[in-house]
C-alpha cells in the first residue's frame, strides 16, 4: 500500500477546468497540446508516474486552487497523429505550496500531502446513505438536465464508486467541482452532491446533454 512517505514533494500539475479526479477513481484524458505531451513524456520516466490535476480559480489570471488530486498514469495509447489517450488512477489529494520556476513548458509544483491520509486508506463507506432516496433525486436531476445514463451500472456500484463517479461526471461548474474535491469524507461529498442537485432542481436549470 502507498504511504505518504512514498509520495514525491514535486509533481507536474495539469490545470484543467471541470476535470475532477478523486482518490480511487479513474479519469480518462486526451493529451494533445505540445506542453502536456512533454509533461506526459517526462512523467513516464519517473517511478511514481504522478500527475496532479488541479482546477484553475475562476476569473482570468486568478491562478490555481489550493487543493488538487494526483493520479498515477495507469494506461495510455497513442494515435497516429501523435496524440495520447491516458488514464489516471486517483491516488491522493494534495495542497499546492508553490509553483516551481524552471524551463519546462508545463507547470511543476511543490506540494504537501498532509491532511489527506484517508485518501491512501481503504475504500470509504457511508453508513447513513439512503440510496433509494438519492437515486430518485438523481433521476429527477438527470431528467431536468436532459441527461441519460446506464442505470444498471449505477445500481450495482458501491457507495464510494457511485458518489465519486457522479461527482466527476455530472455537469457542475468549477466552483462546485472544487467543493466536491475538498469534501473531507465520502459522507461530506455525498451531502455536497445532494445539495448541488437539489439547488439545480430548485432553480430549474435546463440543458440537453448525455452523461457517458
Amino acid at each position: 500500500m502507498i504511504t505518504q512517505a512514498d509520495l514525491p514533494d514535486r509533481i507536474p500539475v495539469f490545470p484543467l477546468p471541470g476535470a475532477l479526479l478523486l482518490p480511487r477513481a479513474r479519469l480518462p484524458l486526451h493529451i494533445f497540446e505540445p506542453r502536456y505531451l512533454a509533461m506526459l513524456d517526462d512523467t513516464l520516466k519517473t517511478s511514481h508516474r504522478l500527475i496532479g490535476m488541479i482546477q484553475p480559480r475562476e476569473g482570468e489570471g486568478a491562478g490555481l486552487n489550493a487543493i488538487g488530486c494526483a493520479g498515477r498514469v495507469t494506461g495510455f495509447s497513442e494515435t497516429e497523429d501523435g496524440r495520447y489517450m491516458i488514464t489516471l488512477a486517483g491516488i491522493s489529494r494534495f495542497r499546492l505550496r508553490s509553483q516551481i520556476e524552471g524551463f519546462t513548458p508545463y507547470i511543476r509544483a511543490d506540494v504537501e500531502w498532509t491532511g489527506f491520509e484517508r485518501d491512501l486508506g481503504n475504500q470509504e463507506q457511508d453508513a447513513h446513505f439512503r440510496r433509494e432516496t438519492f437515486m430518485d433525486l438523481l433521476a429527477r436531476f438527470l431528467e431536468m438536465r436532459g441527461l441519460s445514463t446506464d442505470w444498471d451500472n449505477l445500481r450495482e456500484a458501491d457507495d464510494e464508486l457511485l458518489i465519486n463517479s457522479l461527482g466527476m461526471l455530472l455537469p457542475f461548474d468549477v466552483g462546485d467541482k472544487q467543493a466536491l474535491l475538498e469534501a473531507p469524507s465520502l459522507v461530506d461529498r455525498r451531502e455536497t452532491l445532494t445539495a448541488l442537485m437539489e439547488i439545480a432542481l430548485h432553480t430549474g436549470e435546463e440543458g440537453s446533454e448525455v452523461m457517458q
